[in-house]
């Protein structure tokens, strides 16, 4: 292993070095480090407005100026490079100055999402051995402080609780007062992990994501330049900024990387959102499905100007195919498709793309390194346009989660493969179609129901506002295939003869169709937008009248 590729935080998977060289010869890895890059863009564009948030604008100068005095500020308290720090700000100038800080002093960020609470994080610090832990004092009606006390006593490794805000005791710090004259300071390497990112699972306790400079901020370059990002962008971050959507996917790094306007929105409602478009004159921002369809819905009915919208981004789940065709009417501007993991893997529409590829499909890979196979259970390539499972390796996709050493060996394939555990079909031109995932498949009497395929045919009715497929257990066919339902008229919902008529008529294999209908007023959804099927499951049981006992589709 090359020095200058060995990762100096324990429990990470670095590159091999054949693939790194590679990459650097690509001029995909070009040595940067987030720090840096920081001081680079304040050289580059000192006055220009970096951050927008409700306490007011920072030019690009003093957001570095604040991120030095940060990072002098954390290394007198102590923490030093490499260290792990959990931090769980909300969307703020503070959560840019913080990440920055930290990279400009080779600590490590664990990015953890505002809806986070007790059991993730009292994971996350623990399995990341966190120094320290930064949050807001209050934030939407919840006291993060009494949480991070809870944190401290559980977590030995925890030795400061850092506030942006007021703090409630001496055993924490307020975060202005973090806080020093900047000196020498050694900083990490390229190769070193800037960020460690909590993946966005449904099932399970959430893995920390590793993520080096060398590779995230090719991942934020590379992605403002499929969106055509100039410096006359204003991106607004509607999203949680500790996702790896709106913080890279260009998100808030790929558009100071261009000398953009970052607007941070305190939530994504249109009560929130529609007046900071307008005022500010956003040009791009992204979303997930559901937030989508809602702001098309209120759209045309709230006031304002917010014509200077040119881009909208959809993803983390598959947007569904009608949305996407009447979105980019509804808000006049382009609608680009996003599929991607924060483990690496990144597909986007193009900006030229017909309007066919643009509804159809989640995009093609950003990278031409990207190595994407589609396979079978048995790991053999499907056909083109088959499903299968979607391995991928590359520049920016991860070769393993930090100490998970076990659960590595299932997620990887002895080539370094990443299995993504979406199942897709590729088509002409490297595009993919996402089907859903290999463990939303309901397996109803030996065959596979694609969880995601039939959700979005059930999506077309007009009757179903949203729909969820999950499994019900069966005695005979092993599992059942449950519809939950958000219905458009809740006063006059589908029946499940006339969506199994529907279906059919659409072309759909009966096996396909539901078995059990359950109708919900809306689905219970994970902290970053996607549908929470662990609690649906949960909560969904048989109802008294459930239609009588399927049989196995013949084959």
């Amino acid at each position: 292993m090359h020095a200058e590729n060995t990762m100096s935080l324990p429990g990470c998977v670095p590159w091999p070095d054949e693939f790194a060289r590679r990459y650097r010869a690509a001029g995909y890895w070009r040595g940067d480090t987030l720090g840096a890059l920081s001081r680079s863009w304040a050289k580059a564009w000192p006055e220009r407005t970096a951050l927008v948030d409700a306490a007011g604008r920072v030019t690009y100068a003093e957001l570095h100026h604040r991120a030095e005095r940060t990072a002098a500020g954390f290394a007198e308290l102590g923490v030093t490079a490499g260290d792990r720090v959990v931090v769980h700000l909300p969307n703020s100038a503070d959560f840019a100055v913080v990440l920055l800080a930290l990279a400009r002093l080779g600590a490590v960020p664990a990015l953890c999402l505002p809806a986070h609470r007790a059991h993730e994080i009292g994971h996350l610090a623990a399995l990341s051995e966190a120094v320290a832990y930064v949050i807001p004092d209050v934030y939407a009606g919840f006291d993060y402080r009494t949480l991070a006390r809870e944190i401290r006593d559980r977590v030995p490794s925890l030795r400061h609780v850092i506030v942006a805000g007021e703090p409630d005791g001496p055993d924490q710090t307020r975060l202005a007062d973090v806080d020093a004259e900047p000196g020498e300071l050694p900083g990490p390497a390229p190769a070193d992990v800037a960020v460690l990112l909590v993946s966005g699972g449904t099932t399970g306790l959430p893995k920390l994501i590793p993520r080096t400079h060398d590779d995230y901020a090719y991942n934020a370059r590379a992605s403002a330049e499929v969106c055509g990002l100039t410096a006359d962008d204003v991106y607004l971050v509607a999203l949680p900024a500790a996702h790896n959507f709106p913080l890279a996917c260009p998100g808030i790094l790929g558009v100071l990387g261009v000398g953009g306007t970052v607007v941070f929105a305190a939530d994504p409602s249109p009560d929130t959102v529609f007046p900071l478009i307008e005022r500010e004159r956003v040009t791009v921002t992204a979303v997930v499905p559901p937030l989508a369809d809602l702001w098309s819905q209120m759209w045309e009915w709230e006031p304002g100007d917010r014509s200077s919208l040119r881009l909208i981004q959809v993803g983390g789940a598959r947007l569904n195919a009608d949305l996407a065709r009447t979105l980019g009417r509804s808000l006049d501007c382009t609608v680009q498709q996003v599929f991607g993991m924060a483990e690496g893997l990144l597909n986007y529409t193009r900006l030229d793309d017909g309007p066919d590829l643009v509804a159809e499909t989640q995009g093609r890979p950003l990278s031409p390194d990207d190595e994407v196979l589609v396979v079978d259970d048995e790991g053999r390539p499907v056909a083109e346009g088959e499903i299968g499972e979607l391995l991928v390796r590359g520049p920016y996709t991860i070769r393993g989660y930090y100490r998970a050493e076990d659960h590595n060996a299932g997620a990887f394939t002895p080539q370094g493969h990443y299995r993504s555990g979406d199942l897709v079909r590729r088509l002409a031109g490297g595009y993919l179609v996402v089907e859903g995932r290999v463990k939303e498949v309901v397996n109803r009497g030996g065959e596979g129901v694609p969880a995601g395929e039939l959700e979005e045919h059930l999506a077309t009715h007009p009757g179903v506002r949203h729909a969820a497929v999950i499994p019900l257990p069966d005695p005979v066919l092993g599992e059942r295939v449950c519809a939950v339902i958000v219905p458009a008229d809740p006063a006059a919902p589908p029946t499940l003869p006339d969506l199994k008529s529907f279906l059919t008529a659409r072309g759909l294999a009966a096996y396909k169709s539901p078995d059990v209908l359950h109708f919900v007023p809306a689905l219970p959804r994970t902290a970053i937008g996607k549908t929470d099927k662990r609690a649906l499951a949960h909560d969904v049981t048989p109802t008294p009248d459930a239609p009588e006992k399927p049989h196995p589709h013949p084959h």
